[in-house]
């Protein structure tokens, strides 16, 4: 079968950072479904693991990708949720395997029926970004769904990004947060008011400030997204006493003693914790893509799709992963079909 890697962690201008390759197919055992690949997206974890991991051992690539949606091709004996045919999204398990392949394996407990309303590139869009929004809105900060009236506010930092384009969605219209989202050019600026953030503010310039111009002291709940290190001590300011603070990137370094004070707690949110651990509540994931698809069926959340690169080869996947390098990307970039 078709697949891209690479055979060791390069940069995205070298000539082997993602090459074209073929692989053996696979076979479903247990719980898997086996996938016919029909579309990809590309996060930022896909840059940072290109360039600082190598392929398992006795593997000669290492294949990336986590984001897919397609069609069920077999399942395996243990399979109860999917048949034949099925159309899915997922994110996949980073213990495995990636989605960059014509055929993958995936556990179905972390596989959700696709909307009925998208296409395959509209819905791979989602998944991974869909699941680490929900989880730390719903998981981690413990937000309680529903419109009841609240005065509690939500600062969602990298706010046009792919979390942030589906975080700002389902802040705005699933709970009664006023949401508040971050983004530094115009048109960013311009989708993340469109996605439904109440506020735009500009994290170029200091947050404190930017916040205050809008009318608040501090806000109570804070989404890391990008550049935690170099936004950090502009959160600790902004912060309300007893505020949740989430993040999902890697900051080199963060002194979270100064949350003391203000009593703040801290989230880290990796969506890939259930799959990899094979958590008793790892089903949880297949339940949360079944609702999240209901959701966009009935228009409540709509795709953050924003470029399409054609299809799934090497050359469009470097162009992908250079866009998301540049820092310059808005909503999810998607990769649709095999040459």
């Amino acid at each position: 079968m078709k697949a891209v890697g690479y055979p060791k962690p390069q940069p995205i201008d070298h000539p082997d950072a993602l090459i074209d390759i073929q692989l053996p197919e696979p076979v479903a055992c247990g719980r898997d479904l086996l996938v016919e690949v029909q579309a990809v997206s590309v996060n930022p974890l896909d840059t940072k693991v290109r360039k600082r991991t190598a392929p398992d051992e006795g593997q000669a690539h290492k294949v990336l990708g986590w984001d897919a949606s397609g069609t069920v091709r077999a399942v395996g004996p243990e399979v109860t949720l999917f048949k034949p045919g099925d159309r899915v999204w997922y994110a996949g398990s980073i213990a495995r395997a990636g989605t960059n392949s014509e055929l993958h394996l995936v556990d179905e407990r972390i596989v959700g029926h696709m909307p009925a309303s998208l296409d395959f590139a509209q819905a791979a869009a989602l998944p991974l970004t869909a699941i680490t929004a929900w989880e730390m809105l719903f998981d981690r900060f413990g937000v309680a769904p529903g419109k009841q009236p609240t005065h509690q506010s939500l600062l969602i930092i990298g706010a046009a990004g792919g979390v942030g384009s589906i975080l700002t969605q389902l802040a705005a219209r699933l709970t009664s947060l006023t949401v508040i989202g971050t983004a530094s050019r115009p048109e960013t600026q311009a989708w993340v008011k469109e996605l439904g953030a109440h506020h735009v503010i500009d994290h170029g310039k200091p947050l404190t400030e930017e916040l205050r111009r809008i009318g608040f002291a501090t806000v109570g709940l804070i989404a890391g997204l990008t550049q935690t290190d170099a936004h950090f001590d502009q959160i600790v300011e902004a912060i309300a006493p007893q505020g949740k603070f989430g993040l999902i990137d890697d900051p080199a370094s963060m002194d979270i003693k100064k949350f003391k004070r203000k009593s703040v707690s801290v989230h880290w949110e990796l969506m890939f914790t259930r799959a990899l651990f094979g958590t008793d509540d790892m089903i949880g994931q297949h339940r949360l893509l079944n609702e999240v698809a209901a959701l966009v069926d009935a228009g409540l959340i709509r795709t953050t799709l924003a470029e399409h690169f054609g299809p799934i080869n090497a050359a469009n996947l470097k162009r992908a992963h250079a866009l998301i390098e540049s820092g310059k990307a808005r909503g999810k970039v998607v990769l649709e079909g095999w040459d």
